[in-house]
């Protein structure tokens, strides 16, 4: 090579570091963690696509199978039993082998297992389908609270954890449409749920390309980034250790902790509501609300959508008014009392009103204030550090997930038993109720010594 070549290289070099430097000198952070969690966004969205195409397919599989309601809400928690049970195991591979495999390994089990539920002939295939749909999908949700740890710099993590878990009422919402726009394409709900599956291993290669464990891996990352990020840590380990943080890998000495508790019951009250509504909410409106496949689907686009938007001015809310000052446990409490009392509110009006469009109206303002409780994937973070982040996160989603197996089942007999929706809507408020004690009880202000 040329002597003059090397020059110009080496000045093409410089000017590429200049680009990158601001007008002090000072070289600007690249933004690959936002990329990552906007990667993440689009991963959980297809989970939710995939978790809640049954639903809205489901009219037509009720009647294809002949199913009694009793069946409808065993089917529909068939996904819930394993992927409960799979969230405290997952997280603990999570913390011992990193998020990025955990991921990966998720991404193409739950879509091989999705496009198996579009062959099945009757109940039994499709419920076991829907439990191997369970195992595969456990890992997601708690790697990306792992990651959140990792990539995040503490004052974004109420964002981070947002952006993440915002993909879950986009999912729901966008699968309304999609699903119904796949099944009106091709004739058939078989079809669809089969496109779905490969689009889903198609996302398990992003991630093995995109996700690293450590950003300084990452061949986009600049230094200034990772020392961003990396000064963060070094401030919250030194804090930990101040407080007598151990450090160690565990989960049992954390159940002695009142935070603990508060974080697994907020949960489970936010499930109860969520799932109950993205599980039974196609079916509702088609039986109490009279509406059309395509009602549906354009309806269930608006309810999760209004949740989408809300969870992500959620957690922008958060993360700027604790640069602004405010205590973790003031923001927190606040933001997330507010919504336990408007989304309390919201589904007694549902259980009055006869109007549809009123109804789809006030469950989409239930979901905009329910999705601020997704700024609890900052949670395992902030108890655990990025020691326990992903078995905490997985205990987290264990708790949630007993109400995902548990809501189905309980609505099937509600509905079987009185042939109407309004105990079951009445169901969901106490669900919220215990969300709402918990997002009040928890301390979000330290770690907890473990």
């Amino acid at each position: 090579m040329s002597l003059q070549n090397t020059e110009t290289e080496a000045h093409a070099f410089e000017g590429k570091a200049e680009e990158k430097a601001g007008k002090d000198g000072v070289q600007r952070r690249t933004g690959v963690r936002w990329r990552l969690f906007v990667l993440l966004l689009i991963l959980v969205a297809v989970n939710y696509i995939d978790r809640g195409s049954i639903s809205v397919a489901l009219p037509i599989i009720q009647k294809e199978f002949n199913l009694a309601p009793e069946l409808v809400g065993l089917l529909l928690s068939a996904f819930f039993w394993t992927y409960a049970l799979m969230q405290i195991p997952v997280g603990l591979l999570i913390d011992k082998f990193g998020p990025r495999k955990v991921v990966t390994a998720s991404c193409i089990g739950w879509g091989a297992a999705t496009a198996a539920s579009g062959l099945a002939g009757g109940f039994l295939s499709m419920f076991i389908a829907r439990l191997g749909i369970g195992v595969a999908e456990a890992g997601v949700m708690p790697a990306g609270g792992k990651l959140n740890a990792i990539w995040m710099h503490k004052k974004e993590r109420g964002r981070g954890a947002t952006i993440l878990d915002a993909g879950a009422p986009l999912g729901a919402g966008l699968g309304g449409i999609l699903i119904t726009w796949l099944i009106a394409s091709t004739g058939s709900w078989r079809y669809s749920f089969i496109i779905a599956g490969a689009a889903t291993v198609l996302m398990g290669l992003a991630v093995w390309w995109y996700v690293r464990d450590n950003p300084r891996n990452h061949k986009r990352v600049n230094d200034a980034e990772a020392s961003y990020i990396e000064a963060s840590h070094a401030e919250e380990d030194a804090e930990a250790k101040k407080d007598g943080v151990k450090g160690k890998r565990a989960l049992l000495p954390y159940l002695k902790f009142r935070s603990f508790w508060a974080m697994c019951f907020g949960w489970l009250g936010f499930n109860g509501v969520f799932y109950g509504l993205l599980t039974w909410g196609p079916l509702y409106l088609a039986q109490a609300k009279h509406f059309n496949l395509n009602t549906i689907g354009w309806s269930t686009f608006v309810i999760f959508g209004a949740g989408f938007v809300g969870e992500i001015l959620g957690g922008t809310i958060a993360d700027k008014w604790r640069a602004a000052g405010a205590s973790a446990n003031k923001v927190m409490r606040t933001l997330l009392g507010i919504s336990s009392i408007v989304v309390i509110g919201g589904l007694v009006g549902v259980t009055i009103v006869a109007d549809p469009t009123t109804a789809v109206v006030l469950l989409s303002v239930v979901m905009f204030f329910l999705r601020w409780v997704g700024l609890f994937w900052s949670i395992p973070s902030i108890l655990g550090g990025r020691t326990n982040s992903g078995v905490l996160g997985g205990a987290m989603n264990f708790s949630g997930n007993i109400s995902g197996f548990v809501t189905p089942i309980v609505v099937g007999l509600i509905v079987g038993a009185t042939g109407s929706y309004t105990w079951a809507l009445l169901y969901f408020v106490g669900s919220a109720i215990i969300m709402g004690v918990s997002v009040l009880t928890l301390d979000y202000g330290k770690r907890l010594p473990v």
